[in-house]
């Protein structure tokens, strides 16, 4: 029986240009998710560090939830995670 290995890279670049490792991401109780948390996982995804399976049971989010981050972020940059500035960015 074959097993697939997964391989798992150590570090990707965070949203800040500097190394991001799973003990640097946000803890797993985060309630409140402002801009940087945010991109940190989506960092995290697109990496390789989390799959998206994992992200969403780590974090319980929906995948809805973090695509929606992930094409904030391609359409607007880190300001289009912002909270206060979702209607403005959807139009």
């Amino acid at each position: 029986m074959t097993e697939r290995a997964s391989v798992r890279v150590k570090y990707v670049i965070g949203p800040d240009g500097s190394p991001l490792t799973i003990a640097d991401l946000p803890p797993v109780t985060t309630r409140r998710w402002v801009i940087r948390r945010k991109a940190e996982v989506v960092a995290a995804v697109r990496g390789g560090l989390l799959s998206l399976d994992e992200a969403c049971k780590r974090y319980t989010l929906t995948v809805e939830e973090f695509l929606s981050w992930q094409s904030s972020i391609d359409r607007h940059g880190l300001a289009g995670l912002r909270a206060t500035r979702v209607q403005h960015y959807r139009n």
